[in-house]
């Protein structure tokens, strides 16, 4: 299975969801999402760790201008991952901040048109969509994870030893 790291429309069902709906958003009162184990097993697998010691997520929504939901929080997460050298358990630790924007869906389509015109390309910080005036907080944290991981990650003191033949004259 190929990575795609440019979108997050892909079809298949993320390994989490916290879905709110946009009515119960309470403006900028701290809120904590925390695994249950169904969801720490799947993220496990699906990211290839040997173990999700914790993860958790603390946020505040904050409404902005045009039915904008502004999303800041703060992820930590302690995993295991495998040395990709020695194939030994490796200790990651993270804390992350999360900043981003949640726009009505029909805003989104319309920056998207705008993204296909190459006057408006280079917009970093894309919004995610509020569909069924709902948002979902799970692929955000799900994502934040998976990216803030190491993708090699080696042990300490741990390299590769390359061996090759003798040079062609």
């Amino acid at each position: 299975r190929e990575m795609n790291h440019t979108t997050n429309r892909e079809p298949q069902s993320p390994p989490l969801t916290r879905r709110v709906r946009v009515s119960e958003i309470e403006d900028d009162v701290a809120k904590t999402i925390a695994l249950t184990e169904p969801e720490r097993g799947a993220i496990v697998d699906l990211l290839d760790l040997v173990a999700l010691e914790d993860l958790g997520f603390e946020y505040r929504l904050r409404w902005g201008g045009g039915g904008r939901v502004h999303l800041s929080g703060r992820l930590k997460a302690n995993a295991t991952q495998t040395c990709v050298v020695t194939l030994e358990p490796v200790p990651a630790s993270i804390d992350v901040p999360v900043e981003l924007e949640f726009w009505p869906h029909a805003l989104v389509e319309e920056l998207e048109k705008k993204a296909e015109d190459p006057s408006h390309a280079g917009l970093v910080d894309w919004p995610e969509a509020i569909v069924d005036d709902t948002l979902d907080l799970g692929p955000v944290v799900y994502e934040t994870f998976a990216t803030s991981l190491d993708p090699y990650p080696k042990k300490e003191g741990a390299s590769f030893q390359w061996s090759q033949g003798a040079a062609a004259p």
